[in-house]
C-alpha cells in the first residue's frame, strides 16, 4: 500500500441489527433509527466507497502521467504555464478525492462503532434528514456553521 492509499473499511447491510439503528444518536424530537433507514445510508457510503476508490485510482494514474510525460520536455514558457497548472488541478482532483472517501470510510466505522449520528464536536444529534442527505457529515449544523466561519 503506497502512502497515499486509505484503508477501506466496508459495512454488510445484512449485519445490521435493530439494536445498532437504535442506538444511533438522534436529535430531540427524532424518531430512532429504524434498521432499514440505516441499512440504507450503509448500501449508499458502501457505493460512495466503491465509486470515490475507482475515481481515485484513475485519478493517481492521470496525475501519474501527467506527471512523468512533463519532465524535461522542452516546452517554452506558456507550456510549462499549462502543464504546471494541469498538475495543480490534477492534484486537487485527487486530494479532494482522497478526502470524500476518506470521509466515507470514517462514517461507516462510526456506524460500526455505534457513533454515527452524534456530532464529533459536542455529542449532539446531527439529524436523520442531514445524515440520510449526506452521510458523511460528521458536525451538527451549529457546529458546521462554527467550523466554517473559523
Amino acid at each position: 500500500m503506497t502512502s497515499t492509499e486509505v484503508p477501506i473499511v466496508k459495512v454488510d447491510p445484512a449485519d445490521l441489527k435493530a439494536a445498532d439503528a437504535k442506538a444511533l444518536a438522534v436529535r430531540e424530537g427524532e424518531e430512532p433509527w429504524k434498521v432499514a433507514e440505516l441499512r440504507a445510508v450503509v448500501v449508499t457510503l458502501n457505493a460512495d466507497v466503491d465509486r470515490l476508490v475507482e475515481e481515485f485510482h484513475a485519478s493517481e494514474h492521470d496525475l501519474d502521467d501527467l506527471l512523468h510525460t512533463s519532465e524535461g520536455s522542452g516546452d517554452d514558457q506558456a507550456d510549462a504555464g499549462s502543464t504546471a497548472l494541469e498538475r495543480e488541478q490534477e492534484m486537487s482532483i485527487v486530494n479532494n478525492t482522497r478526502e470524500m472517501l476518506e470521509e466515507s470510510v470514517d462514517a461507516l466505522r462510526r456506524i460500526q462503532n455505534h457513533t454515527f449520528g452524534s456530532c464529533v464536536s459536542c455529542g449532539q444529534g446531527i439529524g436523520k434528514a442531514r445524515l440520510q442527505a449526506f452521510p458523511r457529515a460528521k458536525y451538527c449544523v451549529t457546529c458546521k456553521q462554527r467550523e466554517e466561519r473559523r
